[in-house]
């Protein structure tokens, strides 16, 4: 039997990983996730992506997310957007300059996925109110957590009910199924500072 756990209420995008992304009215959607989520990513030489961490696959590249990127209907390549907002016209050229490394690039997904964990993020209004709650005087942002999908939950939902549909399935519309497989565990980006949203 379905159950109607919330609705749809904002959809982001992150046309580069490890930057700010885009807000979005409406998206195709396909077995990698979002149309063109994290398709591209700042790479270095040794192939590691972009990112707030230091991992066998990622490097801490610090102040990405005070960029971000964006796509436009005539254009199959993201934009890529300084602090300010201006759009650049090389974006590998700027981040080498931004970045003062001249061993990255902005690379598009080839092999090796880039996502870090799962193909569709997910996050509730519930869950999102307790952190808010829980850290009085901190700028809580869903920006901060990166979720493609921020579901609008019914008053009175528990935080964290996302766990609870774990094992689930849920559909989106009248033609798109998710299934809830784990948790994505956030990392140190929740703290960095982006665009408008202070460290």
């Amino acid at each position: 039997m379905a159950v109607a756990v919330g609705v749809v209420e904002r959809i982001w995008r992150y046309p580069i990983k490890s930057l700010g992304g885009e807000r979005i009215e409406r998206t195709d959607v396909d077995q990698r996730g979002l149309v063109g989520d994290r398709l591209y990513a700042v790479r270095d030489a040794d192939g590691r992506f972009g990112s707030g961490k230091n991992t066998r696959r990622f490097r801490r590249m610090a102040g990405l997310l005070e960029l971000r990127s964006r796509y436009r209907d005539s254009i199959p390549q993201p934009e890529l957007l300084d602090p300010r907002g201006a759009v650049v016209a090389d974006p590998t050229a700027y981040v080498r300059g931004y970045l003062g490394r001249d061993d990255v690039e902005v690379a598009r997904e080839a092999a090796v996925s880039h996502f870090d964990q799962l193909p569709l993020s997910v996050l509730t209004t519930a869950t999102l109110d307790w952190v808010r709650a829980a850290v009085p005087g901190v700028p809580v942002d869903e920006r901060r957590f990166r979720p493609n999908l921020l579901v609008r939950t019914p008053p009175g939902t528990p935080p964290f009910v996302e766990d609870e549909w774990l094992g689930s399935t849920a559909r989106v519309g009248s033609t798109l199924s998710v299934e809830f497989v784990r948790s994505s565990e956030r990392c140190v980006m929740v703290n960095e500072a982006q665009h408008d949203l202070p460290r």
